[in-house]
Parts: C-alpha cells; sequence; structure tokens
C-alpha cells in the first residue's frame, strides 16, 4: 500500500517535473502568477464504425433546453442513433423534425417509445416530477436510462429507482456531466495524492445573473390549450388549470420542480463526492429566501447550506458550505473550493489548480502576537524556552502553483455520454448510478426540507436515506 506521504511526493515530482520541461512541451505554459498552466488532454472520439446491427437507438423524452442539449450531445456518438422524441408541446416536437429529419419518430405519449422494441436506451429530460415513474418504467420495459438530475423529484422516491436498477441490470446514469468531466478527474487525482493535506472545509457555489439565469425562460406565443398536454404534464402533481408559465418555467415551481438545490446543488454534489470519494454528508442546514424574482414561483433564489461530512477512509473529517444565488450584483460565477491544511485545489468548468501553503508546525512568536506585551525579562526567557521546544527546521522548497486547464473546445457533455454508451456496448462501470445519484440528490432535497421546514436535517449518507 503506497502512503500519503509518498503518493504526494510523486505528484509534487510530476507537477514540478512538468513545470521543468516547459521549454520541451508547448502545452505547458508559465502564467503571469507564476503558475505554471498544464493543457490537459481530452480523449478523442474513435472512429470505429458500427453496422447496423450494433447501433445503439435512442430516444429522447422531454425536448426542452437540456432535452435538446442531449439529443445534440447524442448524435455525436459513434454508433448512436436518434430515432424518437417525445414532448407535450407541439412546437418542440416540430423543431426536432427540423433538425434530425422527417423520419424521426415523435410523440407526446412516452408510453409509445417504451413499448417500441428497436429503441435500446431513452434520455429522460422532463420535468423532476416525472424522473422516478419513467426511469422505473423504461427499466422494466428494457431500456437503458440517461436520466437528467436530479434523479428523483422526493427524497422517498430514490429507493425504488435504485431497486429498479439493481433488479432489472440495465444501464442507468444520471446527467451531472462535471462527474465524467477531465478536470473533475484531475481534481480526483490532486486530492488524493494528499498534496493539499487534511481536508478541512470546502466552499462550493454557481451564482447567476440575468433573468434566463433565474430559469425566466421565454414562453411560445403558441402555447395554447391546444399545442399543450397540460393533463399529461400535471401527472401526479396537484390538479391546476392550464397555465403556460407553469409549464414552461416549471423549475419555480415545487409541483413540479426542486428549486435551486434540485437544479444545481446536486451538480456541486456530485463533483464533490467524485473528487473526495465520499458518500455525502449526515448533518444538513439551509437558509435563504425569494429575494428579486418575485414573479409567481415558490421556491427562493438565494439559498446558502452547511453540510458536516463525517471521515471516512477517503478523507478527513470536512465542513460544506454551499451557495446558489440568482442576484449575483456582477456577472455570475461557479467554484469548487477545497481547502486542506496544506493547500487549497480550485475546480472551475474548464480548469483546477492547486496552490500549497504548508500549516507550520512551530506556531512561531512576534508581531501580531501577545509575546510583544511580555516584559523583556519574560520576552529573552521565552525566546530560549521557544528554542529548545522548536528547533530550527530546514527550509523546504516551494512548489510552484499547477494549473490544469480543458483544451479550448473540450465539451465535458460529450464524455459523459460517452460514459453511458460504453456502459451500455463494452459493459464499462458507471460511475454516476442510481445510488451514486442518489447519495448526491438526497442532501440535495434535504437541503430543500432544511429550507422549507426550518430545522437541521440528519443524512444517512451510506444507504443514502433520511435519519429519522
Amino acid at each position: 500500500m503506497i502512503s500519503k506521504n509518498s503518493s504526494r511526493r510523486g505528484f509534487i515530482k510530476k507537477a514540478v517535473g512538468s513545470a521543468l520541461a516547459t521549454a520541451a512541451m508547448p502545452s505547458v505554459l508559465l502564467g503571469n502568477d507564476n503558475r505554471n498552466v498544464v493543457e490537459l488532454k481530452a480523449t478523442p472520439l474513435e472512429k470505429e464504425r458500427y453496422t447496423a446491427n450494433e447501433q445503439i437507438n435512442v430516444a429522447v423524452i422531454g425536448m426542452g433546453i437540456m432535452g435538446h442539449n442531449n439529443a445534440a450531445t447524442t448524435v455525436q456518438i459513434p454508433g448512436v442513433k436518434l430515432v424518437a422524441a417525445c414532448d407535450l408541446y407541439t412546437g418542440r416536437l416540430d423543431h426536432a423534425k427540423e433538425l434530425y429529419g422527417k423520419d424521426l419518430f415523435t410523440t407526446k405519449n412516452y408510453k409509445e417509445i417504451l413499448d417500441r422494441k428497436d429503441i435500446d436506451a431513452v434520455i429522460i429530460a422532463t420535468s423532476d416530477h416525472w424522473h422516478d415513474r419513467i426511469s422505473i418504467e423504461a427499466m422494466n420495459k428494457g431500456k437503458h436510462v440517461y436520466c437528467e438530475k436530479p434523479m428523483v423529484h422526493h427524497i422517498e422516491e430514490g429507493e425504488a429507482v435504485i431497486a429498479a436498477q439493481k433488479k432489472t441490470g440495465k444501464v442507468f446514469q444520471v446527467g451531472s456531466q462535471r462527474v465524467s468531466s477531465i478536470v473533475t478527474l484531475k481534481a480526483k487525482e490532486i486530492f488524493e495524492s494528499n498534496i493539499i493535506g487534511d481536508l478541512v472545509l470546502v466552499e462550493t457555489w454557481t451564482d447567476r445573473q440575468g433573468p434566463n439565469g433565474a430559469w425566466e425562460y421565454s414562453i411560445p406565443t403558441d402555447a395554447k390549450a391546444n399545442t399543450v398536454d397540460w393533463d399529461n404534464f400535471l401527472g401526479d402533481a396537484p390538479k391546476v388549470a392550464y397555465d403556460p408559465v407553469r409549464f414552461f418555467r416549471w423549475r419555480n415551481y415545487q409541483d413540479y420542480g426542486t428549486g435551486m438545490a434540485g437544479d444545481l446543488f446536486v451538480h456541486l454534489f456530485s463533483a464533490l463526492h467524485t473528487v473526495t470519494s465520499s458518500k455525502g454528508p449526515n448533518r444538513i442546514y439551509s437558509s435563504g429566501g425569494l429575494r428579486y424574482y418575485k414573479d409567481g414561483r415558490d421556491v427562493p433564489d438565494v439559498m446558502t447550506s452547511i453540510h458536516d461530512y463525517p471521515a471516512s477512509d477517503k478523507h478527513s473529517a470536512f465542513n460544506l458550505q454551499m451557495r446558489v444565488n440568482f442576484v449575483d450584483g456582477f456577472h455570475g460565477s461557479e467554484r469548487l473550493r477545497l481547502v486542506g491544511s496544506d493547500g487549497v485545489i480550485t475546480v472551475g468548468w474548464g480548469s483546477v489548480k492547486v496552490e500549497r501553503s504548508i500549516t507550520p508546525k512551530a506556531p512561531g512568536y512576534g508581531g501580531w502576537d501577545s509575546f510583544n506585551t511580555f516584559s523583556e525579562a519574560q520576552q529573552k526567557e521565552y525566546e530560549k524556552w521557544y528554542k529548545e521546544k522548536y528547533p530550527a527546521e530546514k527550509p523546504t522548497m516551494v512548489e510552484p502553483g499547477m494549473e490544469y486547464k480543458a483544451p479550448e473546445h473540450y465539451n465535458a457533455n460529450i464524455d459523459h455520454h460517452l460514459s453511458f454508451y460504453n456502459g451500455i456496448r463494452k459493459g464499462t462501470p458507471i460511475v454516476e448510478d442510481a445510488l451514486f445519484s442518489m447519495r448526491a440528490a438526497g442532501p440535495a432535497l434535504a437541503s430543500n426540507k432544511s429550507y422549507f421546514e426550518k430545522k437541521i436535517i440528519n443524512w444517512d449518507p451510506e444507504k443514502a436515506k433520511l435519519i429519522a
């Protein structure tokens, strides 16, 4: 077994070695702040051709923003064909045919897709309140499932999805693409080297500025009762009169969505758990409010939460501070910042940085310190005692900060979809399976529970269940 010190030394040697090779490697640059910048290498899509029998036929259920995004991504994967699309608004089905051809099968009834024998996999990009039901039905019908996050609308729905995946043996993956990103995986490698020492605190946030970022999405002028299947949209949600705002901006309503926590907290949890191999927190508390977008929504537009993570064999105990703010006042930003005893790892969408600042073993004296308040005699006595207790240490080499950047046009969505199809075709293990996804969705939804019920929530990260 390799020791933590050995792992750290190995990483430092490799990192500094890369930095020293600047002249020989054009992908290694020296930043303005003396940080060495290394371009990560993305795995190119395989050029292998597949026969018709080897082709994976996929359908998208829910052709909204993420449905269209997933369709555009998935058709880039070799050996995959988009054959069907489902949505409850006629205009989206018309546009799907405009993009993917008149032969594309379209329907407003997802069951017609699940009943087709020629469809191997489905991408579920509906409103959150349909995720569990369609996922379970699809797996029971023999389909592999790529489901948008969060995996479920309510915490108690998670167990049934996990059970369905186990029972059917179908490939099931949730769509938090950062789990498969080369940036996240590099951050995981850095963290596991123990280069930042003991993890003590994680700060993570997603802030946005502007109505679109706050889910005030465009509503088509032809959104009428005859173009939108409102009754099917409602499903098991409370029965209310047709409202195009609730249909096209469903994230703003608890009946259909999961608010900031389900849309964005879950991304941050997924990335953090990938980097640290953590199973999740055991104590959760949230606060926030509806501060600006008072447009009829019943979810907050500013939300913060605090999470206690217990120690595991993968990491020390640490605290997590999480925030989403839709009224950023600037340009918006997103970060995942892991603070350790000897340094910091900062993860963004396109890069990961590591900076070291080793906590000294000796406390030091003088400066902003009570030492200067002692009498002169006591200062001399203290200095003598200090030098005996803390002998001078040999100076240590200070490694330059490192930044690892994804290539300019890198797209983590491609890698995430490729992971899904490799799971189907090659049996490659899926990281973001039902259990992993519930360990991310659960704390996110528990954050909502804490916010609305104004109380601390206790969570079992191993079993991915609430503790009564």
